[in-house]
Order: C-alpha cells, then structure tokens, then sequence
C-alpha cells in the first residue's frame, strides 16, 4: 500500500507503487494546549489549518514545516501534519531552532500488523527508552501509517528583520559560519548568485542590535516574508530550473564544491541545493569528503538511489525496523530503499 495524505510530497523518495492508501479524510485537531506549548492533531490535518490555529495564539511550529503545495514539484495536493513528519523535512528555521524530530513529543502509529500503537506523550518527560517517535519522522512511511502526532511549538517572534549582502559563494560561507559563533537572534540564512540573505528573529532590542552590528541592506518585512517562503516552499526561481534538484547535507565548513550546476547554500552553509546532472556517484563522493550525504531529492533517475548508500551496520538496523514494524512489506516499499 502507499499511504498517501494531500500526495504534495509524492516526488519525494522512490517510486509510488501499491494501492493508495488515503488518510487525508482522518483529519482535525485533537489537542491544543497553547500554554503548554504543544498541540496534538490526526495525520490527515493540512499543515495550513494547524498553522492557522497556532497563528491564532501566537505560536508557530518551530522547525517551519515546507508545504511544497503550490511549488513546481507538487502541485496535486495539500501538505498533511502526518505528511510532514514522515518526511521528516524541515525548512530555513531547522539550524536555529531545530529539526521535525525534535518537535515530535508523541506518535499514534497502525503498524503492518493492525496494531494501534502510542509512543511518546505530550511532554518532553515523556520521551523516554526507545524515542519510536522520532524514529519515524523521516521514515517515509515505511514503518507504518501516523494516526496523531503531538508536537512542541513556540511562540511567534516579537520581531524580524531580513537584511541582503553582496558576496562571493566562499565569502558568504565563511561569513555565515562566523555569525554561528556570536550571540545573533539568527534565523535563516540563505545564499544565491551571489546574494547572501540573513533573517533576524527573537526580542526587538536584539534585533535592531544585531541590525546594526552585521550592516547590509535591510529588506522591507512583506517583501522578506514572501522570500522566506519561496525558499521554504520552493517557488524561488532557483527551484523552477528543469532537471535533477540533489540536497547536499554537509559540514558548514565546507569549501564551496566545484561541481557543475546552480547552487543554492542554506543553513548556515551545512545545507547546499544542486540543480546539475552531475554523476551521482561524483555527487556523492563529494558529499562524503566533506562529511555528508546525498540525495536525490527530485527528478532525475532513480535507479542510482535516492538516498546515499547506508554503511552496511546501519543498513542492518534499518532492516530490523522494518521487519518489527512492517514484517510483510505492507507500506510503502521502495520509498527508502529499492528493495525494501
């Protein structure tokens, strides 16, 4: 079976096979606690309702989810919370205030045997022994289908500021790597022919400070907004180039990589975007000296893996989990890996 929510992430991964699996229709908030700072929702709920009802109190999820919806790589449905962590996927906030996974407080999960199972809880003292529930934000649902899922959120930002610098693509990595060291309320980073982007987040004297410490220009707020989410959504003309789009998770330090393609670098540089048809196994070899990995994140040929080869222990561990979780191969297969 595929399990399948709003389908806005069906490029991602391997390719669909099985009979559609569709959970969009099991939807709504459960729980919402905005004192508590956490609320539990089905995993059919669209992101936007979720948001919507975070915006509400003042509250937003931390790692700024992707939607992708209305981007050049999905454009058939509406990104679900059960979705969103099996992807596991994060947007410009991840470095500063953390990834999908650590957001994930507690999972209701139907595994491939019809059990209907409960990790985790609603606080963070809940997470104890085997954290099941983080396992499975990236999962791809391959492990079984997300009924619930309770997540941390935080409160919106009193202020922001977005500021552009002119810069070289070494300069621009070197800089942002320099800015992790000091006490700036940075929030994103982002750089791209030649433009380096910073988002300034947190208390209004910590802003207008750091403002006036890094210099730049500073971008009017609708404008900024509307970047921000371009590069969360990919709807940034960087994204709208024809052909493989490869995600490169590396050091930040690392040297700008002499590859043929358009690059976009995020995350204080330990996050580059590749618009080439560069060899994979190239890719990969490069990824790897400069300590990461590779993926294939969209378009291109699949058959070369979608996602970096594992080391062959950590291949054996997966391949337990899924044989616990999902012994027949019920969900899912070859999302992850070829031959799972």
């Amino acid at each position: 079976m595929c399990i399948r929510g709003g389908g806005s992430k069906d490029f991602y991964g391997g390719p669909i096979r099985g009979e559609s699996l569709g959970v969009g229709a099991y939807r709504g908030i459960v729980d919402y606690e905005p004192s508590e700072l956490v609320i539990t929702a089905r995993g059919g709920t669209p992101l936007a309702e979720i948001e919507q009802a975070l915006h509400e109190r003042g509250q937003l999820l931390a790692f700024e989810p992707p939607h992708y919806a209305d981007s050049v790589a999905a454009t058939t449905g509406r990104a679900t919370i059960g979705g969103c962590i099996s992807a596991g996927l994060s947007g410009p906030r991840r470095p500063y205030a953390g990834a999908a996974r650590d957001a994930v407080l507690g999972i209701r999960l139907l595994d491939g045997k019809a059990n209907d199972l409960r990790f985790g809880g609603q606080v963070m003292k809940n997470v104890a022994g085997f954290d099941v529930a983080r396992l499975l934000t990236g999962s791809l649902g391959t492990l079984g289908v997300i009924l619930e899922v309770s997540l941390k959120v935080l409160p919106l930002p009193v202020a922001q500021a977005t500021l552009r610098f002119e810069h070289s693509s070494a300069a621009a990595i070197a800089l942002m790597n320099a800015w992790a060291g000091k006490p700036l309320p940075i929030s994103a980073t982002a750089f791209h022919d030649g433009q380096l982007h910073v988002r300034l987040s947190g208390a209004s004297a910590a802003v207008s400070a750091a403002v006036k410490t890094l210099g730049g220009e500073r971008i009017a707020e609708t404008q900024a907004r509307s970047f921000w989410q371009d590069i969360r959504d990919h709807t940034h003309a960087f994204f709208a180039a024809p052909g493989p789009l490869w995600r490169l998770s590396l050091k930040s330090t690392a040297p700008p990589l002499e590859l043929d393609g358009a690059e976009l670098v995020e995350w204080g540089g330990a996050l580059r975007w590749l618009a080439t048809n560069a060899d994979a196994a190239d890719l990969r070899a490069a990824a790897a000296a400069n300590g990461g990995h590779a993926t294939l994140f969209r378009g291109g040929d699949k058959s070369v893996g979608v996602f970096h080869p594992l080391p062959p222990v950590l291949e054996k561990i997966h391949r337990n989990l899924k044989q616990t979780f999902d012994p027949s191969g019920v969900f899912n297969p070859g999302r992850l890996y070829r031959d799972w």
